[in-house]
Order: C-alpha cells, then sequence, then structure tokens
C-alpha cells in the first residue's frame, strides 16, 4: 500500500507539473508573439506566423518615437501621471475608508457599507455624461486630473481592503494603540498601513493596471494630442489609413505599452507573496 501510494503521488505531481507547464506555455506564447512581431516589419507580419525573430526591432522603435502623430514619450508620461496617481490614491484613501467602517461602530455604519456596495455595480458608461459636464463646469476638461482624482472613490478596493482587514487586522492592536495616545491618523497610518502592505500591493497592481489600460474615460476628456494617454495613441495609430498602416509600429507600441506594467507587478509582487504573514498578528 505504502508504495502505491508513494507511486500515485508521484502519478499526481507529474501531472500537476505539466498542467502548470501547458498554463504557463499558453499565458507566456502570446507575449512571445508580440515580441517577435515587434521585431518583424509590416511585409514580414503579412506573410504570417514565425517564431524566429526579425531585424525590424530598431526600425520599428524609431518610427514610433519620430512619428509626429503619435507622442510616444509623452504618453508614456502621461500614462505613468495617470496610473501612479490611481493608484496612490485608490490604495490609501480605500484603506482609510474602510478602517473608518471596520474600527468605529455607528448608526449609519450598514447603510454606508451598502451605498458604497450599490456604487460597484453602477457602469462607469451610465454616468459619464454627468461626470463630462461636471468636469466642463470645473474647467477640467482636456486635463489630467478627471482620469485619476475619481480613484478617491474606489468601492471594489475598498471592499477587498475591509475584507483583508476582519481577517487580519485585530481590533486589539487599534485599542493598545489608543490607550498609548496614539490619535486615529497616526494608529491608521503607522500600525494599519504596514499590516495592509500584501492589500495593498494587491490593488495598487489592480488599480496600476486598469488606470494604465483605461481608454473610456480619457478618449472623452482628452482632446490635446500631448495630454492623451498610450491605449488613446495605440488606438489612432491602429485606426490610421491603410497607406500609412504599419503592423509593425502598433506591435512595438503594444510592447512599450506593456513594459511599465511588467515592472510594477516585479516591484510589488514580493510584497504579494512574502507579506501573507504580515497580517498575521495574534489575538
Amino acid at each position: 500500500m505504502d508504495d502505491n501510494n508513494i507511486k500515485t503521488s508521484k502519478v499526481r505531481t507529474v501531472v500537476a507539473y505539466l498542467l502548470l507547464i501547458f498554463l504557463s506555455f499558453l499565458c507566456l506564447f502570446f507575449f512571445y508573439i508580440l515580441i517577435i512581431n515587434a521585431t518583424r516589419s509590416h511585409a514580414q507580419i503579412m506573410q504570417g506566423f514565425s517564431a524566429i525573430p526579425g531585424k525590424a526591432f530598431i526600425p520599428n522603435l524609431k518610427h514610433v518615437l519620430n512619428d509626429a502623430n503619435i507622442p510616444v514619450l509623452s504618453g508614456i508620461k502621461n500614462s505613468l501621471i495617470v496610473s501612479t496617481c490611481s493608484a496612490a490614491l485608490a490604495t490609501y484613501f480605500s484603506a482609510l475608508t474602510a478602517y473608518g467602517l471596520y474600527a468605529y461602530n455607528f448608526k449609519l455604519k450598514k447603510p454606508a457599507f451598502i451605498f458604497i456596495m450599490l456604487i460597484l455595480v453602477m457602469p462607469t458608461q451610465v454616468s459619464a455624461l454627468g461626470f463630462m459636464r461636471l468636469m466642463d463646469n470645473m474647467g477640467l476638461l482636456n486635463t489630467l486630473w478627471p482620469l485619476f482624482l475619481p480613484s478617491v472613490a474606489a468601492p471594489a478596493v475598498f471592499y477587498f481592503m475591509y475584507s483583508y482587514m476582519q481577517s487580519s487586522l485585530p481590533m486589539e492592536l487599534v485599542e493598545a494603540a489608543r490607550i498609548d495616545g496614539c490619535n486615529e491618523f497616526k494608529i491608521f497610518n503607522r500600525i494599519v498601513l504596514p499590516i495592509m502592505k500584501p492589500a495593498i500591493a494587491v490593488q495598487a497592481i489592480f488599480a496600476f493596471v486598469t488606470a494604465w489600460n483605461n481608454y473610456f474615460l480619457p478618449a472623452l476628456i482628452i482632446s490635446d494630442n500631448n495630454k492623451k494617454t498610450l491605449p488613446i495613441l495605440i488606438a489612432a495609430l491602429r485606426s490610421a489609413d491603410f497607406l500609412k498602416f504599419d503592423m509593425g509600429k502598433v506591435y512595438m507600441l503594444i510592447m512599450i505599452a506593456i513594459v511599465p506594467i511588467i515592472i510594477i507587478y516585479i516591484l510589488l509582487s514580493r510584497y504579494i507573496v512574502a507579506g501573507v504573514a504580515l497580517g498575521g498578528v495574534k489575538e
């Protein structure tokens, strides 16, 4: 029986590794094709699939950077500003809101939670027209401010933070800090936030990627070419007329667009894995 159990365990391990290798291949294959096509010219891409890199990487990069109609460098700067500010505002203020509902008991606590959840299920498109009119009245159209200021109210991030606090933040720790004379903001910034690092890292990645890939709102708000974000520039490049359309440039611009996302994930992913035990404060 022991030998059979050992053999069965080995077979399951092998099957599990093969499945993981297959899933990893599916995930990485499309990135590989993207990188390969970024090194090929438009004519080579039109010829069909190739697993071998081409020799047009530098020409494609030069064509993208030198295109006067596609200001890539300003697009990267704008996307970085919007995505970084969105991630910072969403994670900090959502954690602060979650702490307020978690650490305090008041009459409107349950209605407030329900109200935030109702906002969560409301599509962005429903309020887009009213939001545009509001930004127009405030003189913020064609600026980057409307692209990240709404991140202060992020119901999905709030719910994740609230759930994490319920499982990892003992109220005894907060009460002990209050007895020691700490004010609430000091407790939040110096005690709660370090415990929340894993949750903040996860939501910072999601918020950054969401803002980085956002096309709908910037397309409505931004009209100045130098203030456009990368998704708008990619769409503009793809919608070029047939004579000017260059698939090599499109793949190169898409590859440039995903590099910051990969860097952000690499920088924050260690908090996700190593920080799981960070919130495990024993009561």
